[in-house]
């Protein structure tokens, strides 16, 4: 049975859970905006222990808490700017993301929008997710509160139909009573427990993967690309070009409803593509790949496939065998090819997703040096930009060009690495937005507290808070307007 299905179980049972709770407890219930609070004494003995009990340790904390701040804050404004940039001027890139850029991260939300680079998010996921972040940075404020002798009123849940956040109450008077340092320490204390929290389930998560998993085969994310002028393509889809203009080229594939109907491939092993002429050579592409490369203004060239052996038929997966020579990685990959001549027949075994592939097929000749022979498959590596960087970010533990598989019990680890996955990457979220200074945010006020402490002055303070709300509330708006443009519901 898939896990969807204990996972929507489990859904509902919690959401009946909450139901039957608020219900119970409907007289001890506030209901504030669109949440319902339920206060309780819960964590207070702790908080206060703690709090009073580890003031120099605290210190330490809070001094770094705010640098911590500080670091987050200017992070987050350069990685808004960046953002922004990318959905006005990189469409390509905001249609693959396919996510809103403005959405809640709710469970499902991969599977909803069809996102293949990240791993599926169930409700099991969610609800402990927001458990960890939200009861250490809560609880982060709480003592780093009583640190600085600041009463903490309540604890408590919020809750909003079956999602759910926990919250710790301090004195808010007593707060704005307080130095300035001291509010900066408790603002920033929630954020930087969340970075060590995600620094500490990177490693975690690392580890684990060490333990689980091992080498079984190499990976190939390309067959070898070429650059062809776009005037020297003279057949797209069996279709001659007349006009040899980008326009000119999209109107053909429009006009004649152009798919990618060409089937490469034997004995079950096949892909779709569409054949290209250009300079009376054989190339293979994607419709929509060359759509999107046409689309760019100004663009002169256009990268398709050359017409190779791996192409030629269909391989895909990871290749786990190349004759008698088992492959775990690229390294191995290429100790297999060492000796072979150009025209060589040789067997290949792939591994896609657990479906074990055979092909037969005779190598290609390298047109740098004709002694080589080559399969026609490549690594494209990121190009340095933003999501290439992060993809390498949450990859750093792995080799490239190599696909691995767990030890044992493949869909328990995969679970477990999955979620260990999403708490890091969750709670490094949860530290970067909540240091925008904007008003709902921890930020907000964090910023606020700088400029008055730098200028003297509460009134600028306050000027130059809303100046920097209304920025990023615009930026925001940038976001979805690029989105929007992207995905055509604009031009």
């Amino acid at each position: 049975m898939s896990f969807y299905i204990y996972d929507v179980i489990f859904l509902i049972v919690f959401s009946l859970f909450v139901i039957t709770f608020l219900y119970k407890r409907r007289k001890n219930l506030k209901k504030e905006g669109i949440m319902y609070l339920y206060r309780t004494k819960v964590g207070l003995r702790f908080i206060e222990y703690v709090g009073t009990k580890y003031k120099k340790t605290l210190s330490v904390f809070a001094f770094l808490g705010i640098v911590c701040g500080y670091f987050l804050m200017i992070v987050m404004l350069w990685f808004l700017y960046r953002i922004v940039h990318l959905y006005l001027f990189m469409p390509d890139i905001v249609r693959a993301i396919k996510i809103p850029p403005l959405m809640p991260l709710i469970p499902y939300l991969p599977e909803a929008f069809n996102v293949s680079f990240l791993p599926p998010f169930y409700f099991t996921y969610w609800i402990i997710s927001i458990a960890v972040i939200a009861l250490f940075h809560e609880f982060a404020h709480g003592i780093i509160a009583r640190r600085y002798n600041i009463r903490i009123l309540t604890t408590g849940f919020g809750f909003l139909g079956p999602f759910l956040a926990a919250f710790v109450e301090p004195d808010e008077k007593e707060m704005e009573e307080k130095p300035k340092y001291q509010q900066l320490a408790v603002l920033s204390a929630g954020v930087f427990t969340n970075l060590i929290l995600a620094i500490l389930f990177f490693i975690l998560l690392s580890l684990f993967f060490l333990i689980t998993y091992v080498p079984a085969g190499a990976m190939f994310n390309t067959y070898t690309p070429g650059v062809v002028e776009i005037s020297s393509i003279s057949m797209v889809g069996g279709k001659l070009v007349s006009d040899l203009s980008n326009q000119g080229i999209l109107d053909l594939i429009e006009e004649n409803n152009l798919t990618d109907d060409l089937i490469l491939g034997t004995n079950g092993n096949k892909i779709n593509f569409t054949k290209i002429i250009a300079n009376n050579k054989l190339y293979y592409t994607n419709i929509d790949n060359l759509k999107s490369q046409l689309n760019i203004e100004g663009r002169e060239q256009v990268i398709i496939y050359e017409d190779l052996p791996a192409i030629n038929v269909g391989l895909r997966g990871s290749i786990v065998k190349v004759n008698e020579y088992d492959i775990k990685d690229y390294e191995d990959l290429s100790a297999a090819m060492e000796g072979l001549r150009p025209a060589e027949k040789i067997s290949i075994t792939t591994n896609d997703e657990g479906e074990v592939l055979e092909y037969e097929l005779a190598l290609g000749m390298d047109p740098s040096n004709e002694s080589r022979a080559i399969l026609g498959i490549g690594l494209m590596k990121n190009d340095g930009r933003m999501l290439g960087m992060i993809t390498d970010f949450f990859n750093f533990f792995k080799e490239d060009g190599t696909n691995y598989e767990p030890r044992f019990n493949a869909d328990f680890v995969l679970f477990i690495y999955n979620l260990i996955w999403w708490l890091a990457l969750i709670n490094l979220s949860v530290a970067l937005i909540n240091m925008w200074p904007v008003a709902i945010f921890d930020g907000g006020r964090f910023f606020m507290l700088t400029v008055w402490a730098i200028t003297g002055s509460e009134k600028l303070a306050m000027s130059l808070f809303k100046l920097m709300t209304y920025l990023i509330l615009g930026s925001l708006l940038l976001l979805m307007f690029g989105y929007f443009n992207a995905i055509g519901w604009i031009f």
